[in-house]
């Protein structure tokens, strides 16, 4: 089914990684990975899990904020120790690395150090 309007004008012309169903359409994986590089983080399945996760959450909210986004991660990722942990494996911040590797435009404060991010 077409998600956006270029899908609906051009079909075929958007070819999405079955994997990441919610990715914005200019996205790859080659880019979530040199991005990362670039940060000196190498990405594993936690964070695979955590890209996909973003782009689910941005796809299902037109307008997300970074107090229920940081929620929702808390949330997805409880057993796995929560945001505490994400900090962990986003040395830049959950939600402002985190969108950067999935291709997301992060919402505002989510670099801000007063608000618990690293910058």
């Amino acid at each position: 089914m077409a998600q956006t309007m270029g899908e609906i004008m051009n079909p075929g012309s958007v070819v999405r990684d079955a994997e990441f169903p919610d990715a914005p359409d200019d996205w790859t994986r080659e880019q979530a990975v040199a991005a990362a590089q670039a940060d000196a983080v190498t990405l594993s399945n936690d964070h695979w899990d955590m890209i996909k996760a973003l782009q689910d959450y941005f796809a299902r909210h037109e307008k997300p904020n970074v107090r229920d986004l940081h929620d929702a991660l808390e949330e997805a990722f409880h057993g796995r120790g929560g945001l505490k942990y994400l900090y962990g494996i986003f040395p830049g911040g959950p939600v402002a690395q985190g969108c950067r590797f999935a291709g997301l435009q992060a919402p505002s404060g989510a670099a801000d150090k007063s608000f618990g991010s690293v910058q």
